[in-house]
């Protein structure tokens, strides 16, 4: 009778967890890859810690940070550096999980790098944005580092100083304005030999055109760009996955949740769905 309240407490606990979280059902391919990833006890320690922001924490099941970062083979020793952090969903992690013993480096774009208009406000608004989130929360981010960059021309720090770099849904941008390439050449040269490049991005059913607008990009388009830049595909994980995700919405990627962009009538639909399908996908810098 013990061993059966345990389980049944178990049981509680998992649907508990899982009804507080996900809008819409979670992916069992994820969920299969994710029991599949041993999860470093330091990162679940920095994803359960009470500094971050609720709201990021209620997209947990449909980022798979624990799993994510663990496959990406990060310790708390670390030198990372994560591009273009956004408002920094991944920062709330990654600042406190090196603070003690590594260094989290966040490279976003410098503003003086883009022409006048929407775009350089654009950067402008979300670098200071990061800023002011950083020095709001000293206790996680008063060791972190920001590192302006030329999209045109992108240095992320010293060659050969960084053990990981990530990049979360970001090269269909770097596609679409013809800069992948040098993206991906500056972070072969500001990691060292060993060292990880972590990609998540959303995952076209084939290879898509240089101008194409809907946020998705072929696999092998992303591993041929990584290989060019001088990397090793490691390995794949489908942590990120979801089958559900037709890929042929009306506004790209952008019709699904988080971003929603789609008519009222339609909530229903897009919510069952759920996020995009995502590669996840780690190179490793060959050493010397």
């Amino acid at each position: 009778m013990k061993n059966l309240l345990t389980v049944s407490a178990c049981c509680l606990a998992v649907a508990a967890a899982l009804s507080a979280s996900p809008l819409y059902a979670r992916s069992p391919v994820a969920a299969s890859a994710a029991s599949q990833v041993q999860v470093s006890p330091a990162i679940e320690a920095a994803i359960k810690s009470a500094n971050r922001d609720p709201a990021n924490v209620t997209r947990d099941g449909f980022r798979h940070p624990a799993q994510t970062l663990s496959f990406f083979k990060l310790t708390p020793t670390s030198t990372v550096i994560e591009i273009t952090p956004g408002n920094g969903w991944y920062s709330e992690i990654l600042a406190p999980l090196v603070r003690q013993q590594g260094h989290y480096i966040a490279a976003v774009v410098d503003p003086a790098s883009v022409p006048e208009g929407r775009g350089r406000d654009y950067q402008q608004r979300s670098r200071d944005g990061l800023q002011k989130k950083f020095a709001a929360s000293p206790a996680q981010f008063d060791k972190a580092e920001q590192v302006a960059y030329d999209p045109a021309a992108p240095v992320f720090g010293k060659p050969a100083s960084a053990d990981v770099v990530l990049t979360f849904r970001n090269v269909h941008n770097w596609r679409k304005s013809g800069q992948a390439p040098g993206m991906f050449k500056g972070f072969y040269d500001v990691l060292k030999p060993g060292g990880v490049l972590g990609v998540v991005e959303h995952r076209a059913k084939a290879d898509v055109g240089d101008d194409d607008g809907s946020g998705y990009v072929g696999e092998q388009q992303v591993i041929a760009m990584a290989e060019a830049a001088g990397f090793t595909l490691d390995g794949s994980s489908e942590v990120n996955a979801n089958p559900r995700d037709t890929k042929d919405h009306p506004n790209g990627v952008w019709t699904l949740p988080p971003s929603n962009n789609h008519d009222a009538a339609d909530a229903a639909k897009y919510r069952a769905i759920g996020e995009s399908d995502r590669m996840t996908l780690r190179f490793i810098k060959a050493a010397r």
